[in-house]
């Protein structure tokens, strides 16, 4: 008995089907045969990319002489007589011809490759690099081995997958689509980017924690979790804003963190519980010198992706014209055709809302209903990018009061395309204000406010250390994808979280 042939049945899926009980018997001929279905390594001496730009344009009917040992899935199979053709395809997506005749690789292996050989199967072939009579470059093959067995069959191609099959089934999805795969590389060149601009002005990778015993840094609901090891409540963080500040009073002036942090609220097309963010601070900056920082990081992801104008549904976003900027009661009031004032009360700004389809509160505090109208009203319709700034302050309790009007703070939203991009901040570093801000946010979460933060005397504790005045910013990389690919956060993010299948 052996660990690939037990002598006992094999369990097998739920969803097994007549397929891939086929399947699975070639598995056990290959065995029968002698033939490992998954070896463990292949002498293959090129990639299919690799023959492919050696012999771009090899002309039709021609033999190199050169022998090359090539491996693939393959995604195309055309079994003749004395001649078979496959093509298979590695993971970038590139693909090449395999040719095997009869007088190459004989009558039994010819045949072995018919019984035994599928759709989705990778296998490794040996052969001479030729072109065929069409002109398709190709391996002439004179040895062939199976690579791994599918036990799967592939989806049609030209009939495509599903949207759930193709967020739930990622693996597949990248297997069959171009789209996806260049969604992977995409958001990889983004975020390369991003450490370029940032690591070319001076700034500092790091590592913050993932669990925290305290969460903050953002207002959201955490996920909860458990340490056994201390028997502590733990949460998974929301922000890495908090670390980020406290190693900027040790002295790391400006740094940065490219992470994921968790947030136990809704899904939709634009929110998911796990995404990415960059925070980055940098001491002695204000809001505006990281509103250039922002601007430059944009730009040059931008130039990466390859333009700086992007067609939306409602229009083509120019990142090359005016990033305006926008005062959150300026813009609504124009919005609403009325002025509002951080003394406007709350009864007029629910009926405000009301008027406009906006669903409201009563509960809401005056500058919660300000923030939500202008969210409701105003934010979808700015469609090139807009600094929203002179927020009230407890839009964002981490930001300094404003440095002329104290119903204000300093702090902004980028909006593009009608949403909410990134946010930056003159970052609050008196500890006798911060103290005061994380003291109400307490109250607020003893009220039942699920997403109010909670006080870390730690922090407190760093910023009393004396930190240095600093700006700050907060991006959604996940929603800068969106706005380059015009995709939704599900595609954008590779494995999604999703709700478990039914069975």
């Amino acid at each position: 008995m052996t660990a690939e042939n037990p002598s006992f049945p094999a369990a097998e899926p739920a969803d097994a089907s007549e397929q891939m009980h086929i399947r699975r018997d070639k598995r056990e001929k290959l065995l029968a045969n002698g033939e490992q279905p998954y070896p463990v390594v292949l002498p293959r001496t090129h990639s299919l990319a690799e023959v492919r730009e050696k012999y771009p344009d090899l002309e039709p009917d021609t033999a190199t002489g050169e022998k090359v040992g090539v491996a693939g899935r393959v995604v195309f199979i055309r079994n003749t007589g004395k001649l078979c053709f496959a093509t298979l395809q590695e993971g970038d997506g590139t693909r090449l011809q395999a040719m095997l005749s009869l007088a190459n690789v004989g009558e039994q292996r010819l045949a072995d490759w018919k019984s035994l050989v599928d759709l989705g199967d990778h296998v490794f072939v040996t052969g001479e690099v030729i072109s065929s009579r069409r002109g398709e470059l190709s391996v002439m093959v004179d040895s062939w081995q199976m690579a791994s067995k599918a036990l799967r069959p592939l989806p049609t191609l030209h009939a495509g997958l599903n949207e759930e099959t193709r967020v739930r089934q990622r693996y597949v999805d990248l297997l069959v689509r171009e789209e996806a795969r260049q969604m992977v590389y995409t958001r990889s060149k983004i975020t390369k980017s991003i450490r370029d601009t940032l690591d070319a002005r001076g700034y500092v990778e790091v590592e913050t924690p993932m669990l925290n015993l305290v969460h903050g840094g953002a207002t959201a609901r955490p996920f909860a979790t458990h340490l056994n090891a201390f028997d502590q409540h733990m949460t998974l963080r929301i922000a890495t804003e908090l670390y980020l500040k406290r190693a900027v009073v040790g002295g790391i002036e400006r740094v940065y963190e490219i992470g994921r942090v968790f947030r136990n609220e809704g899904v939709d097309s634009t929110h998911s519980p796990e995404f990415t963010t960059l925070e980055c601070y940098e001491a002695y900056a204000d809001q505006f010198t990281m509103a250039e920082r922002m601007k430059e990081i944009i730009l040059n992801v931008a130039d990466v992706v390859g333009t700086r104008q992007i067609e939306t549904p409602a229009g083509t976003i120019d990142l090359d014209g005016e990033w305006r900027w926008l005062g959150v009661y300026p813009g609504l009031s124009e919005a609403v055709g009325e002025e509002i004032t951080p003394d406007t009360p709350l009864e007029r700004l629910l009926e405000i809302g009301e008027k406009h389809g906006v669903k409201t509160d009563a509960l809401w505090t005056q500058e919660k209903a300000v923030i939500e109208l202008f969210g409701e009203i105003v934010e979808p319709t700015l469609l090139n990018p807009t600094f929203v700034y002179d927020y009230p302050p407890s839009a964002q309790p981490l930001a300094r009061p404003h440095r002329e009007d104290p119903r204000l703070i300093e702090a902004w939203d980028l909006i593009i395309g009608g949403m909410e991009r990134g946010t930056a901040f003159s970052e609050l570093i008196d500890p006798v204000i911060q103290r005061e801000r994380l003291t109400e946010q307490s109250r607020l979460a003893a009220e039942g406010d699920d997403e109010a933060m909670a006080l870390d005397e730690d922090f407190l504790r760093a910023l009393e250390y004396g930190a240095p005045p600093m700006g700050g910013i907060g991006l959604g990389v996940d929603r800068l994808v969106m706005l380059f690919t015009q995709a939704g956060i599900r595609e954008t993010i590779l494995f999604p979280l999703l709700k478990p299948e039914a069975n």
